[in-house]
């Protein structure tokens, strides 16, 4: 017979093998670090630029990082730091190499779907790591409690107070003190029964955290994360007995009220890698997100666990439309939830797979131009970018031959660049009814 106790047995005995793994994925300090691109790879790849045009702007600045030399003298090999410093200064045919970004806060997509294996980790890491090549600053939020995302990023040290149950607990405890000082609870008027919340959530001092203590930093200079553990898997038993503590609490907010605090222009772009499930973290996710992206493998059975998926979504998201429907404060929260846009994205796609093909035929006829035409091919790198926790992006392409990396490399190009210019029209939008009045005003007459 066994228990609980043999179970963490097993665990104990895997967390060793788990550390060595580490040791050969990242570097012997058990540290991931970022490697350096090649001249070739940020003037073609990353700036868009020829090479020799590249290589005679080098010439003609000496004030511009010029990057680490090969022994041989033959490559130089840049860090993320110094292609950032290349992408203000340079400006070819007098075009800036900065990103668009429109005014107002950083734009957020959750990535979402309940069928394990879809790939939800694996484009929320690739696209972070496209949009830092593009020159954004990107948060990344883990809300999944098997931590792919953030493992991947090299973060195997997080404490479950750290994590998105340590900023639902927060917020639970600051809107319950917020409730119970203010004159008039609910919208209506009737005044809400003061809330006590017991000393074992509230000795945690996790309502006395900063919202800076919540953020890690990667081995990308502009990528962070909110990062999350195995520990955060009971949030959806904890989350539960908070709902019963106060009824009141609009739990589906909380991470949307933390990231509403933040600095607007601290980030750009935030993505949230969503567990596997409808539940009390993922509904999290995807009230706070602007835009959902949902990944599908392209079998028959993803397929019905994505349409099963976004029923259940619905009916979720219409259950507390009516269940809070004039118990909130204005202010708090708007119902129902509204999306600038939903995308299904295929991954793990084979184009010379009969199944497949048919499988993306059948995802365009159902879901049209919510369909995104690039889908994530399944290559030899992509297989080896999973098994060593890393990104494509992160991957040598000396390690394999160019044209297997630039294959794998050229995917994921395509699928971020058809999320970015899907992306911008609604951050536009979005930054539009963030300005004042007045400003609103202003940019329509410019227009």
């Amino acid at each position: 017979m066994l228990t609980y106790a043999d179970l963490r047995d097993l665990q104990n005995k895997s967390l060793k093998m788990q550390g060595w793994i580490r040791q050969q994925t990242f570097s012997p300090e058990n540290v991931k670090t970022l490697r350096r691109f090649s001249s070739w790879e940020v003037a073609e790849l990353i700036l868009g630029m020829n090479q020799s045009t590249f290589r005679g702007r080098m010439a003609a600045d000496p004030t511009l990082p010029a990057g680490k030399v090969e022994p041989d003298g033959r490559q130089r090999w840049f860090s993320l730091e110094e292609i950032n410093v290349l992408r203000r200064k340079l400006r070819p045919k007098g075009k800036p190499l900065m990103p668009e970004r429109p005014a107002g806060r950083a734009f957020r997509t959750a990535i979402a779907n309940f069928k394990g294996g879809a790939g939800k980790s694996t484009v929320a890491l690739h696209f972070a790591h496209a949009a830092a090549l593009d020159g954004y600053r990107v948060l990344c939020v883990d809300f999944d409690p098997q931590a792919t995302l953030s493992h991947s990023m090299g973060l195997t040290d997080v404490s479950e107070e750290h994590t998105v149950w340590g900023i639902m607990a927060r917020d639970l405890v600051r809107e319950t003190n917020a409730q119970n000082s203010a004159p008039s609870g609910a919208a209506s008027g009737t005044a809400l029964p003061r809330r006590s919340i017991p000393s074992s959530i509230t000795d945690l001092g996790l309502q006395d955290l900063r919202l800076a203590d919540f953020i890690q930093p990667t081995n990308w200079p502009t990528i962070d994360v909110i990062p999350s553990c195995a520990n955060a898997a009971f949030v959806e038993f904890a989350s539960a007995q908070y709902r019963h503590l106060n009824p009141e609490w609009s739990f589906f907010a909380a991470v949307s009220r933390f990231l509403d605090q933040l600095p607007d222009d601290q980030w750009d772009l935030i993505f949230f890698d969503c567990p596997p499930a409808i539940g009390y973290q993922s509904m999290n996710a995807v009230f706070a997100a602007d835009m959902l992206y949902i990944p599908s493998g392209p079998g028959y059975w993803e397929y019905d666990s994505t349409t099963s998926f976004i029923g259940q979504l619905s009916e979720a998201l219409e259950d507390l439309s009516y269940g809070f429907e004039g118990t909130l404060s204005a202010d708090k929260v708007t119902l129902p939830k509204v999306f600038h846009d939903i995308r299904f994205l295929l991954t793990r796609y084979e184009p010379g797979n009969d199944l497949h093909r048919a499988m993306y035929d059948a995802f365009g006829k159902v879901f049209g131009d919510r369909m995104a035409e690039s889908p994530i091919e399944m290559t030899r790198a992509v297989e080896q970018s999973g098994r060593f926790l890393s990104s494509i992006y992160e991957m040598d392409y000396r390690d394999m031959t160019r044209e297997t990396w630039r294959r794998a490399r050229g995917s994921f190009d395509k699928a971020y660049g058809e999320f970015r210019d899907t992306m911008l029209p609604h951050w536009r939008a979005l930054s539009d009814t963030t300005l004042p009045a007045d400003k609103v005003a202003e940019k329509g007459a410019e227009t």
